[in-house]
Protein backbone atom coordinates (compact mmCIF):
# COMPACT_ATOMS: atom_id res chain seq x y z
CA UNK A 1 0.00 0.00 0.00
CA UNK A 2 2.96 2.04 1.00
CA UNK A 3 4.73 2.08 -2.41
CA UNK A 4 1.39 2.46 -4.18
CA UNK A 5 1.21 6.20 -2.86
CA UNK A 6 5.01 6.34 -3.34
CA UNK A 7 4.19 5.60 -6.98
CA UNK A 8 1.12 8.01 -6.99
CA UNK A 9 2.96 10.73 -5.74
CA UNK A 10 5.65 10.63 -8.36
CA UNK A 11 3.45 10.24 -11.23
CA UNK A 12 1.32 13.55 -9.55
CA UNK A 13 4.90 15.48 -9.42
CA UNK A 14 5.31 14.60 -13.22
CA UNK A 15 2.11 15.65 -14.38
CA UNK A 16 2.57 18.97 -12.48
CA UNK A 17 5.58 19.93 -13.97
CA UNK A 18 4.88 19.44 -17.62
CA UNK A 19 1.30 20.84 -16.98
CA UNK A 20 0.80 24.23 -18.53
CA UNK A 21 0.81 27.29 -15.55
CA UNK A 22 -2.48 27.92 -14.51
CA UNK A 23 -3.31 23.76 -14.11
CA UNK A 24 0.15 24.26 -11.75
CA UNK A 25 -1.64 27.07 -9.62
CA UNK A 26 -5.22 25.27 -9.03
CA UNK A 27 -2.92 22.27 -8.60
CA UNK A 28 -0.63 23.58 -5.75
CA UNK A 29 -4.15 25.07 -4.29
CA UNK A 30 -5.65 21.61 -4.84
CA UNK A 31 -2.93 20.47 -2.54
CA UNK A 32 -2.53 22.53 0.01
CA UNK A 33 -6.36 22.63 0.56
CA UNK A 34 -6.33 18.64 1.09
CA UNK A 35 -3.31 19.13 3.13
CA UNK A 36 -4.69 21.48 5.19
CA UNK A 37 -7.70 18.80 5.58
CA UNK A 38 -6.04 16.21 6.19
CA UNK A 39 -3.94 18.38 9.63
CA UNK A 40 -7.32 19.42 10.32
CA UNK A 41 -8.87 16.07 10.42
CA UNK A 42 -5.34 14.43 12.47
CA UNK A 43 -5.97 17.08 14.53
CA UNK A 44 -9.16 16.38 14.87
CA UNK A 45 -9.06 12.47 15.55
CA UNK A 46 -6.24 13.29 17.82
CA UNK A 47 -8.51 15.42 20.18
CA UNK A 48 -11.24 12.92 20.02
CA UNK A 49 -9.03 10.25 21.31
CA UNK A 50 -7.97 12.05 23.94
CA UNK A 51 -11.55 12.99 25.22
CA UNK A 52 -12.12 9.17 24.83
CA UNK A 53 -9.23 8.18 27.20
CA UNK A 54 -10.03 11.58 30.23
CA UNK A 55 -13.35 10.17 30.01
CA UNK A 56 -12.13 6.74 30.49
CA UNK A 57 -10.14 7.97 33.20
CA UNK A 58 -12.77 9.89 34.84
CA UNK A 59 -15.07 7.35 34.93
CA UNK A 60 -12.74 5.00 36.30
CA UNK A 61 -11.73 7.72 38.79
CA UNK A 62 -15.28 7.69 40.01
CA UNK A 63 -15.70 4.04 40.75
CA UNK A 64 -12.66 4.06 42.79
CA UNK A 65 -13.92 6.79 44.70
CA UNK A 66 -17.38 5.39 45.25
CA UNK A 67 -15.60 2.08 46.58
CA UNK A 68 -13.40 3.73 48.55
CA UNK A 69 -16.76 5.75 50.04
CA UNK A 70 -18.55 2.55 50.72
CA UNK A 71 -15.19 1.08 52.57
CA UNK A 72 -14.85 4.14 54.91
CA UNK A 73 -18.64 3.72 55.45
CA UNK A 74 -17.89 0.35 56.79
CA UNK A 75 -14.61 1.07 58.68
CA UNK A 76 -16.82 3.80 60.18
CA UNK A 77 -19.79 1.72 61.52
CA UNK A 78 -17.72 -0.75 63.08
CA UNK A 79 -15.58 1.59 64.72
CA UNK A 80 -19.18 3.05 66.05
CA UNK A 81 -20.75 -0.27 67.01
CA UNK A 82 -17.73 -0.92 68.96
CA UNK A 83 -17.43 1.70 70.17
CA UNK A 84 -21.24 1.47 71.52
CA UNK A 85 -20.56 -1.88 72.92
CA UNK A 86 -17.41 -0.73 74.94
CA UNK A 87 -19.77 2.37 76.15
CA UNK A 88 -22.21 0.18 76.95
CA UNK A 89 -19.49 -2.47 79.39
CA UNK A 90 -18.62 0.54 81.04
CA UNK A 91 -22.14 1.73 82.12
CA UNK A 92 -22.50 -1.71 83.17
CA UNK A 93 -19.37 -1.84 85.32
CA UNK A 94 -20.40 1.84 86.15
CA UNK A 95 -23.69 0.85 87.77
CA UNK A 96 -22.09 -2.65 89.29
CA UNK A 97 -19.63 0.15 90.70
CA UNK A 98 -22.41 1.92 92.52
CA UNK A 99 -23.87 -1.22 93.87
CA UNK A 100 -21.04 -2.43 96.17
CA UNK A 101 -20.36 1.40 96.90
CA UNK A 102 -23.31 2.56 97.84
CA UNK A 103 -24.21 -1.06 99.76
CA UNK A 104 -27.19 -3.82 99.92
CA UNK A 105 -30.46 -2.36 100.93
CA UNK A 106 -32.36 -3.53 103.73
CA UNK A 107 -34.59 -5.30 101.71
CA UNK A 108 -31.54 -7.01 100.23
CA UNK A 109 -30.38 -8.31 103.60
CA UNK A 110 -31.05 -12.21 105.05
CA UNK A 111 -30.19 -11.25 108.18
CA UNK A 112 -31.43 -8.70 110.13
CA UNK A 113 -28.76 -6.00 111.56
CA UNK A 114 -28.30 -3.70 114.52
CA UNK A 115 -30.31 -1.24 112.52
CA UNK A 116 -33.13 -3.35 112.23
CA UNK A 117 -33.81 -4.29 115.89
CA UNK A 118 -36.62 -1.86 117.37
CA UNK A 119 -35.46 0.97 120.30
CA UNK A 120 -37.92 1.28 123.21
CA UNK A 121 -39.56 4.04 122.33
CA UNK A 122 -41.32 1.70 118.78
CA UNK A 123 -42.59 -0.68 121.41
CA UNK A 124 -46.56 -0.06 122.01
CA UNK A 125 -47.21 0.72 125.65
CA UNK A 126 -50.59 0.07 127.13
CA UNK A 127 -52.02 3.55 126.30
CA UNK A 128 -51.32 2.00 122.48
CA UNK A 129 -53.51 -0.85 122.94
CA UNK A 130 -56.99 -0.21 121.93
CA UNK A 131 -59.68 -0.03 124.71
CA UNK A 132 -63.21 -1.73 124.51
CA UNK A 133 -64.69 1.41 123.16
CA UNK A 134 -62.48 1.76 120.21
CA UNK A 135 -62.94 -2.09 119.21
CA UNK A 136 -65.73 -2.25 116.17
CA UNK A 137 -68.92 -4.15 117.05
CA UNK A 138 -70.56 -6.65 114.57
CA UNK A 139 -72.69 -3.18 113.44
CA UNK A 140 -69.95 -1.80 112.07
CA UNK A 141 -68.31 -4.35 110.21
CA UNK A 142 -69.38 -3.73 106.38
CA UNK A 143 -71.33 -6.81 105.18
CA UNK A 144 -69.85 -8.08 101.69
Amino acid sequence: MHYIKKTAAKAAKKVIEHAPEPVKEKAKEFIVDKAKEKVVEHIQDKAHEFTEHLEGARDEFADKLYDKAGEAKGKTQDVLLTARDKLGKVKEAGENFQKKVSGDKDEDKKVRGVKNIKGISSIKTSKDIKGATKIKSYENIKKG
